[in-house]
């Protein structure tokens, strides 16, 4: 099973409520990333960063926190720029009105999109939908959650990508009170 969430209009009750439609920005994935980790070990001439041990990634008001993140750059040698952020063990992804968890995260950031993988849990304002993969548009805002989970280690690294058992998206969306 395969579901569409459009934020703006999933969610529209409480996000009208709280935000003018107005006021909601778009991403800034052209902002630096500032990390943290116990660990870095820069591996130069395969084009990489591995951090591990409590990472903490941040750029503009985004934060990717897991326990290991290998961050991809292209080789130019005068202004090298990261191209891609994998992220596994734990991954938890938050923006100012909403928090996405799961196993491992790809953030393509040429394309501009995350995906989540493994045991996903989507929460904003209260509503919360649960699958096995999700994909977030940063520039849309437009996320796709289904049924597909990770089996057997981080996809491109001996993984796959398989259908759960119940291959179904699973989910609770709060209801405003009526008087």
């Amino acid at each position: 099973m395969r579901a569409t969430v459009s934020f703006a209009l999933l969610f529209a009750a409480p996000l009208l409520a709280a935000t003018p439609l107005a006021a909601q920005t778009r991403h800034n994935s052209d902002a630096p990333l500032d990390f943290g980790a116990e660990h870095i070990e820069v591996q130069d001439k395969a084009h990489r960063a591995i951090l591990s041990g409590s990472v903490s990634v941040r750029q503009a008001e985004m934060t990717l926190n897991a326990q290991r993140v290998t961050i991809a750059y292209n080789g130019q040698i005068e202004k090298p720029q990261a191209t891609r952020v994998d992220a596994s063990g734990g991954v938890v992804v938050t923006r100012p009105d909403q928090s996405a968890r799961g196993q491992y995260a790809i953030y393509d950031l040429n394309r501009r999109v995350i995906t989540m993988l493994g045991g996903v849990r989507l929460t904003q304002a209260g509503n919360t939908v649960n699958g096995g993969r999700l994909t977030i548009n940063l520039d849309t805002g437009r996320a796709v959650i289904d049924g597909s989970s990770v089996r057997g280690g981080a996809p491109g690294a001996g993984g796959t990508t398989t259908t759960a058992p119940s291959g179904r998206v699973t989910g609770t969306f709060s209801v405003p009170k009526r008087n």
